[in-house]
């Protein structure tokens, strides 16, 4: 299972991110832009995820995905922490939402971390 210092280990183990208190919430972004929170207690995360792909996520796995309501008009999806298999998952999950959000200086620079939707 993983937990909330999971995601901020993770997350700020990705080039060029921080940490920002915003809405009351940890979030984090990469070059300024953010690409995941810790909203719910904790518990989920919200991370960036194209709209088509992410309503596949949410039918294929809803013990797993799931969208608030306040989210649904944006290419945002929640995902509860405890239903994640492994810290590899949560690591893929980040760092693709950072891949959306990072500018294609770092994704230049950072050819390793792959291009989006390149997994």
């Amino acid at each position: 299972m993983s937990e909330a210092e999971d995601v901020r280990r993770i997350s700020l183990s990705l080039p060029d991110t921080s940490e920002k208190i915003a809405w009351s919430m940890p979030t984090f972004r990469v070059a300024g832009k953010m690409f995941a929170t810790l909203p719910e207690e904790e518990t989920s995360i919200a991370v960036r995820c194209p709209k088509e792909e992410r309503d596949e996520l949410v039918l294929a796995e809803p013990e797993k995905f799931w969208i608030a309501d306040h989210e649904a008009g944006f290419a945002w999806v929640r995902v509860r922490l405890a239903a994640l298999e492994d810290e590899g998952e949560l690591r893929d999950i980040l760092t693709d939402s950072w891949r959306q959000a990072a500018p294609p200086r770092l994704l230049d620079a950072y050819p390793e971390l792959g291009a989006p939707g390149a997994d």
